[in-house]
């Protein structure tokens, strides 16, 4: 996430700031030269462990090191963002009080299910997985999910489907999951049978293509998670999206069972789901007693966009509470960088913390230019 501002940098040091590209309308004087630069705000959203997995809280600024395309860059902010001031459902109090970089902030999840089925009878063990992994998620909807998070439930099989918009309706939740779990046919498809979204909530469906154009933009699974990613671009924040699937990577002839990014198209998947601050948190399908062939491009997916990867669990709810709690707080970072008016790109990031005994995860890059 990323504003940008642009400046005019003349030879005699000074500046004229305006809100878009500025545009010569007179010659300038002679001995002056002029030169665009945009000057883009980044925020990144960074999570901060101890080595068993609890969140840091209590840092700012001064604590963190970011490099950007190499140079360490000077930070302008870093605030906490945090569900942990939620009202108490005993009485009115706050549970604590927001430290001067805290913010109260809401958690986002989007569950979306890489449909399988195909591959196998109803009988078969990847089947059996992609049904209990479903259960296990309604089960944390109705048990544990809170009443400040936002949830979106989408499936793919040959075409994007968004099951549910964000919402906070647990019943409609519910649902969505098991017309989820066999990837069945939303009817929201068409904007005229999309449904109204107030102002201020978060959405999907209202930034994503409407009908044959949603399926024909999504003949492949790295299109349908990229467009989830970019439909998200209006939420502040971190967005944890929950992969369900045995992976998608394609399988390198010269390493045997070792599946790699199919370099025609993650790039830009790596970069969409960076540039709006979702990481992916990868649920691998693979029954017990069967090999991963995917486990090193699910985890480099869930790596190069601060999420994690889980293959070995004994109850798919287990990492469903992981994730959970790691959303329960994470910095929001922000910095100025400059580039060329008129370039776009990707720069590369690195966060890292001045204490080398906490864990940190983060995106590692942003697009930047129109």
């Amino acid at each position: 996430m990323r504003q940008r501002i642009v400046f005019t940098l003349l030879a005699v040091l000074t500046a004229s700031l305006t809100a878009g590209p500025a545009v010569a309308t007179e010659e300038q004087p002679k001995g002056q030269f002029g030169e665009l630069v945009e000057v883009s705000e980044v925020l990144l959203d960074v999570l901060v462990t101890d080595k068993k997995g609890n969140v840091i809280v209590g840092l700012d600024a001064d604590d963190f090191v970011v490099t950007d395309a190499g140079a360490a860059v000077p930070l302008t902010g870093a605030s906490f963002y945090s569900n942990r001031f939620e009202i108490r459902d005993d009485d009115a109090s706050r549970i604590n009080k927001p430290a001067a970089n805290e913010v109260p902030a809401d958690r986002y999840f989007i569950f979306f299910f890489h449909d399988q089925l195909r591959r196998g009878g109803e009988a078969s063990p990847l089947v059996r997985q992609q049904f209990e992994a479903a259960r296990k998620t309604e089960r944390w909807v109705r048990e544990e999910m809170l009443p400040g998070d936002w949830v979106a439930v989408v499936s793919y099989d040959v075409k994007l489907k968004v099951h549910q918009d964000f919402t906070r309706d647990r019943q409609a939740l519910l649902r969505a999951l098991e017309d989820a779990t066999i990837s069945k046919d939303p009817a929201n498809v068409w904007g005229s049978r999309r449904p109204e979204v107030p102002e201020g909530q978060p959405t999907l469906l209202s930034n994503l293509p409407e009908g044959k154009d949603l399926r024909d933009e999504t003949t492949r699974i790295y299109d349908g998670m990229r467009l989830v990613a970019e439909a998200t671009r209006d939420v502040v924040g971190r967005k944890s999206l929950v992969l369900f699937s045995t992976g998608f990577g394609r399988l390198d002839t010269s390493i045997p069972n070792v599946a790699l990014p199919d370099t025609r198209f993650y790039p830009e998947l790596e970069q969409a789901l960076n540039d709006n601050n979702v990481a992916v948190y990868s649920v691998d399908l693979t029954p017990v007693g069967f090999t991963s062939n995917q486990q090193n491009f699910l985890t480099e997916l869930s790596t190069d966009t601060g999420g994690e990867y889980f293959g070995t669990f004994n109850n798919f709810i287990v990492p469903l509470r992981q994730i959970a709690d790691e959303a329960n707080g994470y910095y929001l970072l922000s910095y100025q960088s400059e580039h060329a008016a008129g370039e776009t790109g990707y720069r590369k990031v690195k966060v890292e913390t001045r204490n080398p005994d906490f864990k940190v995860r983060a995106r590692q890059g942003y697009r930047f230019g129109s």
